[in-house]
C-alpha cells in the first residue's frame, strides 16, 4: 500500500502525529513492510513548533498530521519553513477531519512550496483509506486526489435528488480490509444494520462526499449520527445519557456544524428543548458544560448551546439528527418530507447563537507596558477576556475550573501562549494545572507567595502539607466526604499511622481556616531491579464541589518528585482526566475472578506443593526484602502464605475484600441474595508460573481460609491468564523507572482500608 502510494520507500522516514488508540498507528506501523523508518513521539503538544521540530531534527521525509494542528499553527502565526530546516521533508499527509483549501495555501507559503499535501480519508473500521493521495497526480486545493486502489468508491445522491453533487460515501465492491463482522453478532444482524441496511448492496460509511470533474474527491463531513469534531469521533448516546441527569432539559440533540475558523473545521452544537419556564442562562450553560466534561470528557463539551422550541421528528416518532445537521449547516434538508414538524428547521437554521461569530473576533487586550502587570482588579478583567476569547465561551467566573468547561489540549496550549504574549513571560503548564482558573492564573503571574488573601479573593485559599496535628480533622473530613463508603474516622487513621516511610502523608486545601480539600499518599521504598524506588500510592483525593477548580493544586503539590513512582488504584471518574493530564499511564490490565474447580486439572500434577499459612514458616523462607513486606503488612489483615514445590516457592499476599451488589440491579433477588460477595484479592505473587502450576490447590486453600467464594487477581501478573471471568480494572501510574507490568498493590490504601 505504502509503496504504491508514494515514490520510493527505502531511505524514507515517516512521522505521523497519532496516538496508539487511532487507526493511523496501525497504518503507520504497516509502513515498516516497505522498508520505511518510522519516528515515534510520546509527549505533549507544548507549543506550535512541537511536531515541526521533530520533523526537522529527525530528518523526516513524510509527515502526517491533521487539520486541527495546521489550523493551530496558522492561528499562532508560526512559519515552520522559515525557522526550521525542513529540507528533508518532501510530502505531507493530513486526515482526521476536513482539510480546507486555505490550509493548502498555508502549507505552500509557510512550510514548503511545491510540496504535495495529500488529504486522505478512510475509517478505523477498515484500517485504511477510501480516498487518498497519489504521487503521479496533481494536487487540487481542498480535494483528495483519487480513490484507493481496488475500491469502487462512489457518491450516492439522495433518492429525492438524483442529480445532487454531494452524496453518501459508499463502496460498491468487496475490499480486502472490510471487517468480517462484529464480535458477538452471530447472525450478522448488527453488522448489516450498521453498514448495508441504508443502501442495500453498498458499504455505507457515514460520510458525505463529492466527486470533482478532474477525478478528485471533496469531503463534506458526517452524514450519520456520529460526530467528528477536531478528528475525534463522538457517539451522541453517551452525551444524552449525561444530560438525562441535568434538571430542566426535556430533549437534547448534538450535531456537527462546519466552521472553518475552528480547529479541524467543525464544532459541536447542542440544541436543547427546556422545561416550561426554564431559560438557558449562563449558569445553566456552564453547568451543562461542566457535567459533560466531568462525567464524559472534554470532547463532549459543545462549542455552542442553543435553546429551541422543538427538534425535528419523523412521522414514526424518531428524532432526525440528519435533518438538524442539514439545517445548522445551511444545506437543503434531505428528508424534509419525512418530518412531522419541518417548520422547526427554519428556527434552528437561523438561530443567532449558531450564526454568531466567534468571540475571538473581538479586540485583543492591551499588553502590559515593559512587562509590568496592572493591578489585580484589571489583571482579573484582562485574563477573563483572554479566557473567554480563546475558549469562545462567556461569561467565565474567577474561580471556574477551565478544564471543567471543556478546554481541550489545543485550547489550553493556545490559552497559555496568549497569556505569555500578554504578560511577557510564560506560564508553565504544571503551574496552570495546579489551579486551572482565572484566580490561579493571577496567582502564577503575580507570584503565589506574594499574593495576599485579599488579592486571591478567596479568604486565604492555600495548600499545605499534612502535619501530626491535622490527622484527626482530616479523618473526620474524609469520613464525611466518603460517607457512602462506610469507613469511619478511626479506620481512616490507618492512612497516617502505618509507618512505612517518613514521606508526606498528604496535602490539604484550606479556605481560611476551613478544610475544603485533601489528597493522601501511602509511600514506601520498594526494591525494583535491585534499586530502591520511592513508590507513592495516591489516595482519598476529594475537594468540596465549590472549590473543584483548585483540586489540581492538591495533585500538583503531591507530584513534586520527578524521580518517584506514583500509582492510583482507586481513581474516581472525575479524577481520571486530571491524572492523565499529569502524564499518568493507564495500567493495561483486567482482573480475573476465578471461582472453584475451573482449574481442577492442576490437582493431578506430578508433584504436590506444600502450602503454609504459618507466619513463622512463611517468614523464615523469605528473602530479606520479602521479610520487610511480610512485617509491613502483618498488622493489616493480609493473608500471607508460601507455596513450595521442590527448590522453588511462591510468596503471596492476599486481602479479603467484599464486592458490593446494587440492590436495584438484583430486583426481587435482593431479598434472598447477600448484597456483599466476599472474595480473596491477590495483591502480590512472587512466582506466578509456580502459582499457575498449582492454581486449584492454592485457590481452594485460600478460599477455605478466608471464607470467600472466588480468587481475584490482575491478569497482567500471569504469563498466560487462567480461565475465569474478566472484570474491568481502572488504575494508572506514572514512573520514570518502572514498566507497566511491575507496579503491584502492596503498600496502598487497598491494604489499609476496607475498600
Amino acid at each position: 500500500m505504502h509503496s504504491a502510494r508514494r515514490r520510493g520507500s527505502h531511505g524514507d522516514r515517516l512521522f505521523f502525529q497519532t496516538s496508539c488508540g487511532w487507526m493511523m498507528w496501525n497504518w503507520q506501523l504497516s509502513a515498516l513492510a516497505s522498508g520505511v523508518e518510522i519516528v515515534l513521539y510520546d509527549g505533549p503538544l507544548a507549543a506550535a513548533d512541537t511536531f515541526w521540530r521533530i520533523v526537522a531534527e529527525e530528518r523526516v521525509t513524510v509527515f502526517g498530521t491533521n487539520p486541527a494542528y495546521l489550523h493551530f499553527c496558522e492561528e499562532k502565526g508560526f512559519s515552520p519553513g522559515r525557522v526550521l530546516d525542513l529540507s528533508a521533508l518532501r510530502t505531507m499527509l493530513s486526515t482526521g477531519s476536513i482539510l480546507y483549501p486555505r490550509q493548502y495555501d498555508w502549507v505552500s507559503s509557510k512550510v514548503k512550496s511545491s510540496m504535495p499535501l495529500q488529504s486522505i480519508s478512510g475509517g478505523t473500521d477498515i484500517i485504511g483509506c477510501f480516498v487518498l493521495g497519489n504521487p503521479n497526480l496533481p494536487v487540487h486545493r481542498g480535494e483528495a486526489q483519487c480513490r484507493s486502489l481496488g475500491l469502487d468508491v462512489r457518491s450516492l445522491p439522495p433518492p429525492d435528488d438524483p442529480r445532487a453533487k454531494i452524496g453518501e460515501l459508499v463502496c460498491a465492491n468487496p475490499f480486502p480490509s472490510r471487517p468480517l463482522g462484529f464480535h458477538g453478532d452471530a447472525d450478522g444482524t448488527r453488522f448489516h444494520a450498521a453498514y448495508f441496511a441504508q443502501n442495500p448492496g453498498y458499504w455505507t460509511h457515514g460520510d458525505l462526499i463529492e466527486a470533482t470533474p478532474h477525478g478528485g474527491w471533496r469531503l463534506h463531513g458526517r452524514s450519520d449520527g456520529v460526530l467528528n469534531v477536531r478528528g475525534i469521533r463522538i457517539g451522541t448516546a453517551e452525551i444524552y445519557r449525561i444530560l438525562d441527569d441535568v434538571g430542566g432539559i426535556v430533549e437534547a440533540m448534538a450535531v456537527e456544524q462546519q466552521a472553518e475558523d475552528e480547529p479541524g473545521g467543525t464544532r459541536m452544537v447542542l440544541l436543547l428543548v427546556l422545561r416550561e419556564g426554564v431559560v438557558l442562562d449562563s449558569a445553566l450553560a456552564k453547568h451543562i458544560r461542566s457535567e459533560l466534561a466531568r462525567c464524559g470528557s472534554p470532547a463532549f463539551v459543545p462549542a455552542r448551546i442553543a435553546q429551541v422550541d422543538a427538534l425535528p421528528v419523523t412521522f414514526n416518532g424518531k428524532r432526525s439528527e440528519i435533518a438538524a445537521r442539514d439545517a445548522v449547516n445551511g444545506r437543503p434538508v434531505r428528508n424534509r418530507d419525512a418530518l412531522q414538524n419541518a417548520e422547526c428547521l427554519e428556527a434552528i437554521a437561523n438561530h443567532p447563537v449558531l450564526r454568531a461569530p466567534p468571540t475571538a473576533s473581538v479586540s485583543r487586550e492591551p499588553t502590559p507596558v515593559c512587562g509590568v502587570l496592572p493591578d489585580v482588579e484589571q489583571l482579573r478583567k484582562d485574563l477573563q477576556a483572554i479566557c473567554q476569547r480563546v475558549l469562545d465561551l462567556a461569561p467565565i467566573g474567577w474561580s471556574d475550573n477551565l478544564l471543567d468547561l471543556g478546554a481541550d489540549s489545543l485550547a489550553i496550549v493556545s490559552l497559555l501562549l496568549e497569556i505569555e504574549s500578554y504578560a511577557g513571560h510564560p506560564v508553565p503548564l504544571s503551574a496552570f494545572l495546579r489551579a486551572p482558573s482565572i484566580e490561579g492564573l493571577i496567582a502564577v503571574l503575580s507570584g503565589a507567595e506574594a499574593m495576599t488573601a485579599q488579592q486571591l479573593g478567596r479568604s486565604g485559599l492555600h495548600v499545605r502539607a499534612l502535619g501530626p496535628e491535622d490527622v484527626e480533622p482530616v479523618c473526620r473530613f474524609l469520613e464525611e466526604s466518603f460517607r457512602g463508603a462506610g469507613i469511619d474516622a478511626t479506620k481512616w487513621r490507618r492512612l497516617f499511622d502505618h509507618g512505612w516511610s517518613d514521606h508526606t502523608r498528604g496535602f490539604m486545601l484550606f479556605d481560611g481556616n476551613a478544610l475544603v480539600g485533601f489528597i493522601g499518599a501511602v509511600a514506601a521504598r520498594r526494591q525494583v531491579n535491585e534499586e530502591a524506588v520511592l513508590v507513592c500510592n495516591l489516595s482519598s483525593w476529594v475537594v468540596r464541589a465549590q472549590y473543584r477548580g483548585w483540586g489540581m493544586a492538591l495533585l500538583a503539590s503531591m507530584l513534586d518528585d520527578a524521580n518517584a513512582t506514583y500509582t492510583c488504584f482507586t481513581p474516581q471518574p472525575s479524577s481520571w482526566a486530571a491524572l492523565i493530564a499529569q502524564r499518568f499511564k493507564p495500567l493495561d490490565s483486567q482482573r480475573i475472578a476465578i471461582p472453584p474447580l475451573l482449574q481442577a486439572a492442576t490437582l493431578f500434577g506430578s508433584t504436590r506443593p506444600m502450602i503454609s499459612f504459618d507466619p513463622a514458616v512463611v517468614r523464615e523462607r523469605l528473602t530479606s526484602h520479602q521479610r520487610q513486606i511480610f512485617d509491613d503488612h502483618a498488622a493489616y489483615d493480609c493473608l500471607q502464605l508460601i507455596v513450595v514445590d521442590g527448590p522453588d516457592y511462591a510468596y503471596l499476599v492476599v486481602k479479603r475484600r467484599d464486592q458490593r451488589l446494587a440492590a436495584s440491579r438484583l430486583g426481587r433477588l435482593a431479598r434472598f441474595l447477600p448484597l456483599k460477595i466476599p472474595y480473596s484479592d491477590i495483591l502480590h505473587c512472587s512466582a506466578p508460573v509456580l502459582l499457575l502450576r498449582h492454581l486449584e490447590r492454592v485457590k481452594l486453600a485460600i478460599l477455605r481460609r478466608q471464607r470467600t467464594v472466588a480468587l481475584v487477581a490482575e491478569a497482567r501478573i500471569f504469563p498466560v491468564p487462567p480461565r475465569g471471568m474478566m472484570l474491568p480494572m481502572i488504575t494508572c501510574f506514572r514512573s520514570p523507572l518502572i514498566a507497566d507490568g511491575e507496579p503491584d498493590r502492596l503498600y496502598s490504601e487497598i491494604v489499609l482500608l476496607p475498600i
